[in-house]
This record gives structure tokens, C-alpha cells and sequence, in this order.
């Protein structure tokens, strides 16, 4: 997601990515959905492409034409306000059209990022929207420019107030932005900089294969082996990943280098103290606040993780795991696969059970086909749930496996889209939300399906499997998210002296893993190479630390939830409406609840731990 300071001519995200020619694909879990792109355009080759790429070409110089150098004078007459709001309106506009098609380009390349078609025409698209881009350039800076009384007095104008929470989100970017000739440079270089290295991962990450008792893998499949219920298939699995990734290791040292560096160079230019500060920027958070976020989490990995994997280990009666037995399946937990009817049905009541409109949107991903969920090579790993624009609707990706957390990503999954199509009638500027609180409802789906099963759940030894898993999910969101924040830290810290060896990433790897994963896990050679798979740290820096935000966060609504009177699904439906129009802290003043409170974060941390303290009662 880009900040809004920027976000006209939205580039194809590399991790939000296809190109599907079939409604369904049969697997072991059932007939799983593939998405129908026709809502965005038809094929790579479709007329409309060459058209709306055209009408953009055509658009962007128009706008530049009709309001370059004029902003400061007209903003200031007294008709200023209405004429900004024109302005503003056709840039919207523009954003949207660049939205689709831009969004398009990615999803395909998401279902197929090794297809050279595909590729080239991911490639050209984003190009495309670069150079139009250019010219839209001047638009914020020249606002910017724009004295803060006349901005004031024309926001009166009741078309322009509309905008107002854009327009004062844009002013926060300010005191970084730089003069107009070095912005187009740093914009227009983005294409063969740090957008060509988000390729080039991606590409380079679709293609590795790992070889497996005898089979060749792609990535996906090879990380769900960890989560197999035989040892040796998960232990064939950590030693192959380590393989092909020491085999490796130079490219991914030097994509992160390389990113670093381009990162680097930005924030010195713009005036960035810390290496992080532009994302709290982007995120629209005080950096103080994830510094306490962090601080928490920290402070809480003995009474967390280190205790979790402690009483994991018991379980398998060790006294140690592996670190590929991190993520094994408990030995008390149900059998078998889940197919996809079971799934859709058992996050689709959850839902339903807190809201019928929540509900209604979901069921919208299914009967409308805007999910892509089976596993094919070339496909990129994870899961999504990309917003397209306003004029569209989102479309989820997933690698649908049939199990228990893939149920869980599911309703996460979910969750942003329902997050997405409400906050969509805010328009392309002001729909997006910062990554604060982008994962709350994500992670406020996942708790809603958890506590729905859990509640339906009579075997003592199934509820113990529920909350177990639920605490590893809450763990790698939390503890693990925060961990990679601390490794990211570190990665750019130190990169500002100098280029960092592979063997130099694995150290800093291995020693933020062994503070937050504790005593319990046995971290074996090999494991030095596993941050090169992280998607996060190269297409979107810092991101990480929204998850634990968001899951913290989560924790703290959901008990005010479980204690409100009615009405709490309406107030939680219009946070989510409110998109990017609120900041964080004004959108969680109708729940009681304030991040900047010290006890905040620990509140959050105690549910876990609450649920820690279960499980070693019943161990």
C-alpha cells in the first residue's frame, strides 16, 4: 500500500499479484476457487489494457497542463476552494483508473510470476505507470507549498472539507518532501532501483526448488511441510530449504543490500532520522508508540514463546525441538484435512454470528469468485487480500492446503477483504488505511472463527489443540513479527557502514531469533539462510510490526466486545468504514481504548499469557 502522499499511479504490488483460465481446481481438500479477473479486464491482451493505459497517458498530461504552477494562486482567490476540489476530483480519478489497472497487472503476476509473458507484461505496466506518473508529481508538492491559512480557508468549501483528512494527511509529509526536479528522479530511477530488486525476488523465489525425499518443490509446498505430522518429511523439509538457500545466499544478500542502501539514500535525502521513521510516517503512528509496542513484546518473550515451546516440547516428550518442529502439528490434534466447503462454512458462521452484514460481504469472495486458493507452481506464496480500487473490489489469494491455519488465514484473509469493500466508498485517497490499523480486522476475523470453534468444541483434548494453535498463531504474529522487526533494525542499522555478508545476515538472523524463540527450540545449521524468504522485508520495510499492532490490538477490542452492550458490531463495522479518514487513536475512542497508554500493549500480551496459563494447567 502506498502513503497517500503518493498514491496517484499506484504501481503493481509485487506481493499483491493473476491470470486464471479456470472457475475451479480439485485437490484432496476439495474443488477449490480460482478468481475471475474479468471484473478488472478480460486477458494481458485485452483492447481495454491498450485503452485505459492510453487514457491515462492522456489524463496525466492534461492534469499537468491545466494545474502545474497555478495552485498557490488559485487555492488562494476566493473561488479557490471549489477549483481545488476540481483538481482534486480529477486526480482521484486518475488514481482510480491507475488503481485497476495496476492491480490487474500485479494479480497476474501473482498467479504467475515465472510465465514470461506475464512477466513482461507486469514489467511494461509498471513502467507505464511510472513514466505517466511523472507528471502528477507536481500536484502534492505544489499543495504542500500552499500556505497553511489559504489550505484552511478553501477547505471550507464544503467540496474541497470533503477531502480534508486527505489533504491533511498530505501535509504531514512535508517537512520530507524535496525539491520537484529530485522527487521525479527519485521516482522515475524507482523502476530500475528498488522496484526491479522487488522483482527480481520475486521471480528468483517462485523458481527455487528444493528437493524433498526425492521430489522437486517449489516454495510453498516445502514450508507446509513443517507443519506435516511426520518428523522425517518435516526435518527433510528444514534441511532442504537450507540447501537451496546456502546454494543462494549471494543473490538474497545482495537484493537486501541493495534495497537497504536505496532505502538509505532516500531517508538521508528526505530527512529521516531513524531507519523506520518513514513508515510510522506512512502508517500515520508516533514512533514512541512502537517503540513501547516493542519494549512490551520483548520484555514478554519468557512469559510468552520461551513458555509455549517449553510445554510444545513436553508435548513430544523433548527437551528440545528442532527448529523445524517449531510449527509441528500437536500430537493430541484431529487428523485429516479440512476440506474447502468445511472451511468456507466454519469462517462464514463465525462471521455471521457477529454480524449478517460482515457475513453478507465474505460470502461475496465465493459466490462472486474473488478468491484464487489452490497451491500451482509459479504462483506466489502466502496469502493476500489485495484492495484493487474503490471501483472494483478486492480479490484474496491464498494456497489452500487443508489445514487448521489455513482455515485461520481464511477468516484473516477475510477479514481485510470486508475491511476493504467497507472502506471503499471513501474513494481511491482516502480508502486505503494505514497498516496500524490494517490488520485489525484481519486478525479480529481470525478470533471471531477461533472463539466460534472453540465454544462448539467437547473433547477437552480438542479444546487444549484449539487454544495451542491458537497461541503459535498469536505467537508468529506477535512475538515472530516483532522478532523480524528487530532483525530489520538491525539489517539497516549496520548497512550504513558498509555492505553486509550473508554470513553477517545470518548472525544477526540467528541471534534475534534465539532471544525471542528461547531455549526450547534447537536452532540447527541451516537456519542461519531462512530470513531470505520473508517477502515483507523486501517489498515493504518495516511492515511487520503492523501485525503485532493489529493482534495486540485485536486482543484488547475483542474483551470489550465480550463485555459490550448491543451495538458493538455497528460502532466496529463504521471503524472499518472510516478507511484512511481517521486517525488511529480517534477510531478506537468509542471502545475505551488508547495506544498511547503504557498498559495498552501489556493488556494484549495478557491474553496470550492467559492462554499459556491454561494450557499448563491441563499439561
Amino acid at each position: 500500500m502506498t502513503s497517500r502522499s503518493t498514491s496517484a499511479l499506484r504501481k503493481p504490488k509485487a506481493q499483491r499479484k493473476p491470470n486464471i483460465k479456470n472457475s475451479a481446481t480439485r485437490t484432496k481438500s476439495g474443488k477449490l476457487p480460482e478468481w475471475n479477473l474479468a471484473d478488472l479486464y478480460s486477458g494481458i491482451d485485452a483492447p481495454e489494457v491498450t485503452r485505459d493505459l492510453q487514457k491515462m497517458d492522456a489524463e496525466c498530461v492534461a492534469f499537468e497542463t491545466d494545474y502545474k504552477g497555478r495552485l498557490a494562486e488559485r487555492t488562494a482567490d476566493e473561488t479557490g476552494g471549489k477549483w481545488l476540489a476540481g483538481a482534486v476530483q480529477r486526480y482521484e480519478a486518475i488514481d482510480d483508473l491507475a488503481g485497476r489497472l495496476g492491480s490487474y497487472a500485479g494479480l497476474v503476476h501473482a498467479g504467475d510470476s515465472v510465465d514470461p509473458a506475464i512477466s513482461k507484461f507486469y514489467g511494461d505496466v509498471s513502467e507505464r505507470l511510472t513514466n505517466a506518473s511523472v507528471h502528477l508529481l507536481f500536484f502534492a508538492l505544489e499543495l504542500n507549498r500552499v500556505d497553511d491559512a489559504v489550505v484552511e480557508r478553501a477547505m471550507q468549501t464544503p467540496e474541497l472539507g470533503h477531502y480534508r483528512p486527505w489533504i491533511e494527511d498530505l501535509r504531514k509529509d512535508k517537512p520530507y518532501q524535496l525539491e520537484d526536479r529530485v522527487e521525479q528522479l527519485f521516482h522515475e530511477e524507482s523502476q530500475s532501483g528498488y522496484a526491479a530488486w522487488n522483482r527480481l525476488f520475486d521471480q528468483t523465489i517462485s523458481g527455487l526448488r528444493f528437493k524433498v525425499t526425492g521430489r522437486e518443490l517449489a516454495i510453498e509446498p516445502t514450508l507446509s511441510l513443517l507443519q506435516d505430522r511426520a518428523p522425517e518429511k518435516r526435518k527433510a523439509a528444514g534441511q532442504a530449504l537450507a540447501k537451496t538457500f546456502k546454494a543462494n545466499e549471494r543473490t538474497f544478500a545482495l537484493i537486501t543490500n541493495t534495497l537497504a542502501k536505496d532505502k538509505e539514500i532516500s531517508d538521508r535525502w528526505r530527512g529521516f532520522q531513524d531507519v523506520a521513521d518513514s513508515r510510522h510516517l506512512a502508517n500515520r503512528v508516533e514512533r514512541e508508540v512502537v517503540d513501547a509496542l516493542v519494549g512490551s513484546v520483548r520484555a514478554a518473550y519468557p512469559r510468552l514463546s520461551h513458555r509455549y515451546y517449553r510445554l510444545k516440547a513436553g508435548w513430544f516428550k523433548k527437551r528440545k525441538l528442532a527448529h523445524w518442529d517449531r510449527n509441528a502439528p500437536l500430537p493430541f490434534a484431529a487428523t485429516g484435512s479440512i476440506a474447502w466447503p468445511d472451511a468456507k462454512n466454519m469462517v462464514l458462521t463465525a462471521y455471521r454470528g457477529f454480524s449478517p452484514e460482515m457475513a453478507g460481504i465474505a460470502e461475496r469472495f465465493f459466490t462472486d469468485r474473488w478468491i484464487d486458493a489452490p497451491v500451482r507452481p509459479g504462483k506466489a506464496p502466502g496469502a493476500f487480500s489485495h484492495p484493487t480500487t474503490p471501483s472494483a473490489h478486492p480479490y484474496v489469494l491464498m494456497n489452500y492446503q487443508g489445514k487448521p491455519r489455513d482455515v485461520m488465514t481464511l477468516a484473516h484473509e477475510l477479514g481485510h477483504g470486508v475491511h476493504q469493500v467497507l472502506a471503499a466508498k471513501n474513494g481511491a485517497l482516502m480508502a486505503p488505511t494505514p497498516l496500524t490499523l490494517a490488520e485489525t480486522a484481519s486478525v479480529f476475523g481470525e478470533m471471531l472463527t477461533f472463539k466460534r470453534l472453540l465454544a462448539q468444541t467437547k473433547s477437552a483434548k480438542q479444546r487444549q489443540a484449539l487454544l495451542a494453535g491458537k497461541v503459535e498463531d498469536m505467537i508468529n504474529t506477535v512475538v515472530r513479527q516483532i522478532a523480524f522487526y528487530s532483525f530489520e533494525r538491525a539489517i539497516h542499522t549496520e548497512r550504513r557502514n558498509g555492505e553486509l555478508t550473508a554470513e553477517r545476515i545470518g548472525e544477526i538472523w540467528l541471534s534475534v531469533q534465539g532471544e525471542s524463540l528461547g531455549p526450547a527450540i534447537d536452532i540447527r545449521p541451516g537456519y542461519e539462510n531462512f530470513w531470505m524468504y520473508i517477502p515483507h522485508f523486501i517489498h515493504s520495510p518495516f511492515y511487520v510490526y503492523a501485525y503485532a499492532f493489529g493482534d495486540c490490538l485485536v486482543n484488547s477490542l475483542y474483551a470489550v466486545y465480550e463485555n459490550a452492550q448491543a451495538g458493538f458490531a455497528e460502532r466496529y463495522l463504521a471503524m472499518l468504514a472510516a478507511g484512511g479518514t481517521k486517525h488511529y487513536s480517534e477510531l478506537l475512542k468509542p471502545f475505551g481504548l488508547d495506544a498511547k497508554d503504557p498498559k495498552f500493549w501489556d493488556g494484549g500480551l495478557s491474553v496470550i499469557a492467559g492462554m499459556i496459563d491454561e494450557l499448563e494447567g491441563v499439561s
